[in-house]
């Protein structure tokens, strides 16, 4: 419960670092992952039924079709507006990313398994891109995130099969 918290302030630090290095969809996407992180701390201890703790659940065949509607409208939405409107250094790449997040974050705030799934694709396709844009101890954080995000859809799925069971 407490990686909300300090996630909290992991994110409003790194506002500043996109900021400075151009990432601007990146940038915006820590803005909205504070008001998620919020969000997700209640959700986690009062989204549960009867106001109890939320449980690790699936995503539904519909969630994830509107999920990912709302991925690459979001992408294509964002990578345009970067585009035409900023100094952005890479915003297809940079909104696509943002894009695939806000959805990982949305699900992880829900409890959803699947959410660590669209974690782990996203962090890998950041390490790459930290790394081209020379935020080497950044490229590292994300190739540490990916690790955590595999730990944390194996500790998920326990968790839901020992529920289910």
């Amino acid at each position: 419960m407490w990686t909300w918290p300090v996630g909290i302030v992991g994110v409003a630090l790194y506002v500043v670092v996109f900021y400075q290095t151009k990432l601007y969809g990146d940038m915006g996407l820590q803005v909205v992952y504070i008001i998620l992180s919020i969000y997700g701390w209640h959700q986690w201890l009062h989204g549960g039924a009867q106001r109890a703790a939320l449980p690790v659940s699936r995503v539904t065949t519909r969630e994830i079709s509107i999920l990912g509607v709302v991925a690459v409208a979001g992408a294509w939405l964002l990578g345009e507006l970067l585009y035409r409107n900023t100094d952005a250094s890479i915003p297809y790449l940079d909104s696509a990313l943002v894009s695939a997040s806000l959805v990982a974050q949305w699900m992880m705030t829900r409890k959803q398994l699947e959410c660590w799934l669209v974690w782990i694709a996203a962090d890998i396709a950041y390490v790459g891109m930290f790394f081209y844009k020379e935020l080497y101890l950044t490229a590292f954080l994300y190739g540490v995130f990916t690790v955590l995000a595999v730990m944390g859809y194996r500790e998920w799925k326990a968790s839901l099969m020992s529920t289910t069971a």
